[in-house]
C-alpha cells in the first residue's frame, strides 16, 4: 500500500511512530462501519519500525499478512482482530518475541501447528471464526496461560470443553492419550408448539410407529423425554433423545433453560386451529438454540391442510429446513418425517466427536441407571469403577455431561453440587408441580415450604430432596422467597394481572425504554425475581410489573408485551443509583439470550420533553454512535431542537453497561460482565463491528528480557501501585467508595486471585498503576484515555478467568465504578 493511498488519520499516526521512536502503533478503525476507508493491506512504511513492540489493526479489511511483518521482530503483541483473514502464515513463528496474539472474529479455519513454536506467547484469542479442530499439539504448549476458542463451530475438542479454558483442554487430550477415544453419535430432538398441537403424539410415534392415539391423553405438563435410535453408517447406532416440550405459557419460561444448539428442532402444527403463531415459535428457536435447524410438521388432523409460505419464512430465519404433512392418526406421511430426522442429525456440528473412552463408558453406565439422581459420592465412584482416576477429571465430565443437557450437576451451588440429577425431567416435573398446583394457582403464586411443597413433593422420589428442588426453581428464577419470611415463596408467573392502584409523582422522573424486534417471555418475572428484594412493601408486583423501593427512590417497571417493549419510571432522591441497578439486572438476563436483539431508548432532555412523561426517546446506539464520531449533538424529532449528546447520556445514566444488540456482532454473544464491559468500554455501536481497542502493558518495577518472560518482583510492584494509591484522596461519602478506594479494592483482588499467575498479575497491578496516576487529573483528556486502555487491558486479562472467580465477580462491580469516575 502507497503512502498516498494511507488515510489521513493513519499517516499521521505512522508518521508520528517513526519521528518520536514510538514502541506502540494503532491503526484500528475507530469509526461506523462503511463510513471511512479501511486498510485492505498494511501499509509498508509499517514494516519500516523495527523498533515497535506493540501493533493494533483491529476493524479493518485485512485479508493476509505479507512475509515484511516479520521485520517486526520486537513485536510483543499483534491484534488483527476484526478483519478477513483466512490463513495464517508459516512465517509468523519468525515474531519470536510475540506474547499476545489476537485474531478474533476473522474467518480463519485452521491453525497451523507451527504457532506453538512462538515460545513466548501467553494469550491466544481465535474466537468467532471457523475453526473445526484444535491440533492436540496445542494442549502440549505449555506457556500458553489464555486460548479463547469460543464461538468457533468446534468439534474436537468439544466447545463446551474449549469454553472452560486452556487447562480443560489439556485434560481432555491428555485423556484422549491415555484412555483411547470412541466415538458418540447421540442428538436431541426438540419437540415444541402450541399446548394440543400434538407433540407428545409425534414423540410416540417416532419411537413406536405402531402407537394408537388415545383420546384422552393427558397434555405434556413441563417436558417429557423419551429415548430412540436408528442405524447408522452400516455399523453404528445413532441414538435421540427426544425433548417434548409442554406447550402451556406458564412453561415458555424455562425453555431457555433446556433448548440447546446442538440439536433438531420440531414445531408441530394443528392445522385444524389457526393460533399457532410461526413467528414467535420460529424466533424462540433461533433466539434460544443459536440458530439450529428446524423442522416444521403439520399435523393435518381430519386431513385438513393448511397452507404455509415456507419461502418468505426461510427469507427470515435461516435455520428453517422444510414443512412436512403428516396425520398422526393413521401415519399418514410418517415414514416421509423419519428419514428426515436420519437425513438432518448427522450433519448436526457435533456429531461424531472423539471422546474419551472413560467419558463414554461413565456415560452410558448413567444412562442406564434407573434412579432419578444419585449422591455426588455415587458419582465418583462410577467414575472410578470405569477408569477415572483424578478427580479433576471426574468433574469436567459431569461439567460437559451438563451442558449437554444429558445431567444436571451444578458444580457451582453449595445445596445442588453434592447431588447429580441423572433425569433432568424429574427436576422439571417437580417444578411444574408446583406452577400446576391448584392451591398455588388461587393464591396468585404464594406457597410455603411446610405446608404446601410438603403436600405438593410428598411422592416418595421427592421425599429427600425438597430442600434442592426448591434451589432449583430459584436457580431457574421460578420463585423468590418474601424478604423476612421463613418459608413464603412467590411465582412471579402465578401473579395477578391487574395493576395495583397508586399514586405516581410525575415530575422529574427518569425515564427508560427497552424495544424488542422480539420479545421472549419471562424477562419481566426474572426480573421480578432477581430484585425481589427491593418490591416496595413486598405488595406492589403483578405479572406484568412491579414497583421497586430503595433509598427513598422509587422504580416502576412494567412490561407491554403486546408491544414488545420495557418501560421504566423512577421518582426519588438517587434515581440514577436505582435506574443503574435496574439496567444492569435487565442487560445481564438480555445475555442469557445467545442471539438476543433489543434497543435501549433514552428519552430528549429538550425544552419540550423536559419532565414529560411521553417525549421523544433516542436510540442509544445512536447517541453511542454520534460520540464516537465526535458529533456533539442531535436533534430531537419531536421539538426539533438539538441537544448534547453526552447530557443526554448522563442525564439517565451512571455508566451504560448494555451493548445494542441490533449489533450483528453482538446478537450472537453471550458475554460476562467483564468481558462485556470491555466492549462497551471500546466504542461498540450497533450494526458495527469496529472495537477501538487501544492497549497497553507494562511492567513496572522490572525490564523485559530477550524471552519476554519479564524480570520483576510481584512485591515490589504491589508496593510501588499501593504507594501512589495512598497519595489519593480519601472520599468524603461514608456511602459512596471514592477513586481511592475503588483502585484499593481492586489491587486487593487482583492480588488474592488464584487464577492468575505472576505475570498476568503484575500486568494487572500495571494498569492499576496507570489507573492511579491518572486519576489525579482524571479531566485531562490524555490521562482520560490512559485510564480507558488500562480498563480494556484489564478486562483482557481477566478474561479467560471463570466466571465464578472472586476477580470476575469483584470487576463487575468495580471497572463500571471506576470507568463513571473518567467519565467514560
Amino acid at each position: 500500500m502507497s503512502q498516498d493511498n494511507i488515510p489521513e488519520r493513519f499517516r499521521q499516526r505512522i508518521q508520528e511512530a517513526r519521528e518520536k521512536q514510538l514502541e506502540e502503533l494503532d491503526l484500528s478503525n475507530d469509526y461506523g462501519v462503511g463510513k471511512c476507508q479501511k486498510l485492505t493491506q498494511i501499509p509498508d512504511e509499517v514494516f519500516e519500525l523495527i523498533h515497535l513492540k506493540k501493533l493494533y489493526l483491529i476493524n479493518n479489511k485485512i485479508s493476509n499478512l505479507p512475509e515484511s511483518l516479520t521485520k517486526l521482530s520486537n513485536l510483543t503483541l499483534l491484534d488483527v482482530s476484526y478483519n478477513q483473514l483466512a490463513n495464517l502464515p508459516e512465517f509468523l513463528t519468525k515474531l519470536s518475541n510475540l506474547r499476545l496474539l489476537y485474531l478474533n472474529d476473522n474467518q480463519i479455519s485452521n491453525l497451523p501447528e507451527s504457532l506453538t513454536k512462538l515460545s513466548n506467547l501467553t494469550l491466544l484469542d481465535v474466537s468467532y471464526n471457523q475453526l473445526a479442530n484444535l491440533p492436540e499439539c496445542f494442549s502440549n504448549f505449555s506457556i500458553l496461560r489464555r486460548l479463547n476458542l469460543s464461538f468457533n463451530p468446534l468439534e474436537t475438542p468439544p466447545i463446551e470443553i474449549a469454553n472452560q479454558g486452556i487447562e480443560a483442554i489439556r485434560e481432555y487430550f491428555r485423556q484422549l492419550r491415555e484412555e483411547g477415544k470412541d466415538y458418540i453419535y447421540e442428538a436431541k430432538l426438540l419437540i415444541v408448539g402450541e399446548g394440543g398441537a400434538g407433540k407428545t403424539t409425534l414423540a410416540k410415534k417416532i419411537e413406536d410407529n405402531n402407537y394408537q392415539l388415545d383420546s384422552n391423553e393427558k397434555s405434556t405438563e413441563g417436558i417429557d423425554i423419551t429415548k430412540w435410535s436408528f442405524p447408522y453408517d452400516n455399523q453404528r447406532e445413532f441414538k435421540v433423545n427426544i425433548w417434548d416440550f409442554g406447550g402451556q405459557e406458564i412453561y415458555h419460561a424455562t425453555h431457555q433453560f433446556f433448548l440447546t444448539k446442538r440439536s433438531l428442532y420440531a414445531l408441530v402444527v394443528d392445522t385444524r386451529r389457526e393460533d399457532t403463531d410461526f413467528y414467535y415459535w420460529l424466533n424462540v428457536v433461533e433466539l434460544l438454540s443459536n440458530n439450529s435447524p428446524l423442522l416444521i410438521v403439520k399435523n393435518e388432523k381430519s386431513d385438513r391442510t393448511i397452507e404455509i409460505d415456507l419461502n418468505t419464512l426461510r427469507g427470515r430465519f435461516e435455520n428453517l429446513k422444510e414443512s412436512l404433512a403428516t396425520n398422526l392418526k393413521n401415519n399418514r406421511g410418517l415414514n416421509t418425517i423419519l428419514d428426515s430426522l436420519q437425513y438432518h442429525f448427522p450433519k448436526l456440528p457435533h456429531v461424531g466427536s472423539a471422546l474419551p473412552v472413560t467419558w463414554k463408558r461413565v456415560r452410558e453406565a448413567l444412562e442406564q441407571d434407573r434412579r432419578n439422581y444419585i449422591s455426588l459420592e455415587e458419582y465418583l465412584k462410577i467414575c472410578e469403577e470405569n477408569g477415572f482416576k483424578q478427580l479433576k477429571d471426574k468433574l469436567q465430565l459431569s461439567g460437559y455431561l451438563h451442558d449437554l443437557g444429558v445431567c444436571l450437576h451444578f458444580q457451582d451451588s453449595p445445596l445442588l453440587k453434592n447431588t447429580v440429577i441423572l433425569k433432568p425431567e424429574w427436576g422439571t416435573d417437580a417444578v411444574y408441580k408446583v406452577l400446576d398446583d391448584k392451591q398455588v394457582i388461587n393464591n396468585l403464586g404464594k406457597f410455603s415450604t411446610e405446608e404446601d411443597l410438603n403436600n405438593i413433593w410428598s411422592d416418595e422420589q421427592y421425599q429427600f430432596k425438597q430442600a434442592e428442588l426448591l434451589e432449583l426453581m430459584i436457580r431457574f428464577k421460578l420463585c423468590y422467597q418474601i424478604p423476612g419470611s421463613n418459608d413464603t415463596y412467590i411465582a412471579p408467573q402465578l401473579l395477578t394481572k391487574t395493576k395495583p392502584e397508586y399514586n405516581w409523582d410525575t415530575n422529574n422522573n427518569l425515564i427508560l425504554r427497552y424495544t424488542y424486534a422480539f420479545m421472549p417471555k419471562g424477562i419481566i418475572t426474572q426480573l421480578i425475581v432477581v430484585l425481589h428484594q427491593y418490591i416496595y412493601q413486598q405488595n406492589y408486583v403483578w405479572r406484568s410489573g412491579v414497583l421497586l423501593n430503595k433509598d427513598d427512590t422509587l422504580a416502576e417497571v412494567i412490561e407491554y408485551y403486546d408491544k414488545r417493549e420495557l418501560k421504566i419510571r423512577v421518582s426519588g432522591q438517587h434515581k440514577k443509583d436505582l435506574l443503574t441497578i435496574i439496567t444492569y439486572e435487565i442487560d445481564k438476563i438480555h445475555r442469557s439470550y445467545p442471539r438476543f436483539k433489543s434497543r435501549k431508548l433514552i428519552p430528549c432532555n429538550c425544552s419540550e420533553c423536559h419532565n414529560q412523561q411521553e417525549p421523544y426517546f433516542h436510540p442509544f446506539d445512536v447517541l453511542q454512535e454520534a460520540k464516537q464520531r465526535g458529533q456533539k449533538e442531535v436533534q430531537c424529532q419531536k421539538s426539533f431542537q438539538m441537544v448534547n449528546v453526552l447530557d443526554l447520556i448522563d442525564d439517565v445514566m451512571i455508566y451504560d453497561n448494555s451493548e445494542s444488540s441490533d449489533s450483528t456482532r453482538n446478537d450472537s454473544r453471550n458475554m460476562n460482565i467483564v468481558q462485556h464491559f470491555h466492549e462497551k468500554i471500546m466504542g461498540n455501536v450497533a450494526g458495527d463491528k469496529n472495537v477501538n481497542q487501544s492497549r497497553s502493558i507494562n511492567i513496572s518495577g522490572g525490564t523485559i528480557n530477550a524471552t519476554g518472560a519479564g524480570a520483576f518482583n510481584l512485591g515490589d510492584i504491589s508496593g510501588t501501585v499501593a504507594n501512589t494509591i495512598n497519595q489519593l484522596p480519601t472520599s468524603s461519602d461514608s456511602q459512596q467508595p471514592g477513586i481511592k478506594e475503588l483502585l484499593t479494592q481492586l489491587k486487593e483482588a487482583i492480588e488474592a486471585e488464584t487464577g492468575l499467575d505472576e505475570t498476568d498479575k503484575s500486568d494487572a497491578l500495571e494498569e492499576v498503576q496507570n489507573l492511579a496516576e491518572a486519576s489525579q487529573d482524571h479531566d485531562d483528556n490524555t490521562k482520560k484515555t490512559k485510564a480507558g486502555k488500562s480498563l480494556r487491558m484489564l478486562g483482557r486479562i481477566t478474561k479467560a478467568l471463570p466466571a465464578t472467580a472472586a476477580l470476575m465477580t469483584i470487576c463487575k462491580e468495580l471497572l463500571p465504578a471506576i470507568a463513571h469516575f473518567f467519565g467514560l
